[in-house]
């Protein structure tokens, strides 16, 4: 899948320069993908709108990366469920057993590496 011209949400954008919710993000802005950025608190990042939550989002995303807490992760799951999301990448540290499970057991992809590092983004 080329993953460049896909829809991309990312949970867990910080405006902190030193996370890698804000590094992430802004690496891939700058790579040119298609990216939305989702933060409980909301606001504008990088001088993009950041989206309190996936269901805000005006379209939905092909795939979902995370940067959050593992627990923070098992939730996000249940959302791509109530909408229909097939795809969750979960960054080194967000993942969880029970989030992996869990996505399986409802048919989402899962996948559990460093994106970045995947995408040829960073070496």
């Amino acid at each position: 899948m080329e993953l460049k011209n896909k829809i991309i949400a990312i949970v867990g954008v910080s405006d902190d320069y030193s996370k890698y919710g804000h590094k992430i993000f802004r690496d891939l802005l700058r790579a040119k993908y298609n990216v939305e950025g989702i933060n409980p608190k909301g606001g504008f990042i990088l001088g993009k709108i950041i989206y309190k939550s996936l269901k805000e989002l005006p379209k939905k995303p092909d795939m979902i990366i995370t940067v959050v807490p593992p627990a923070i992760t098992e939730n996000i799951v249940e959302e791509c469920r109530e909408l229909a999301i097939t795809h969750i990448w979960m960054q080194p540290g967000s993942e969880s057993q029970n989030a992996i499970d869990k996505a399986k057991e409802y048919g989402i992809k899962v996948t559990t590496a460093c994106f970045m590092i995947n995408q040829n983004l960073w070496t």
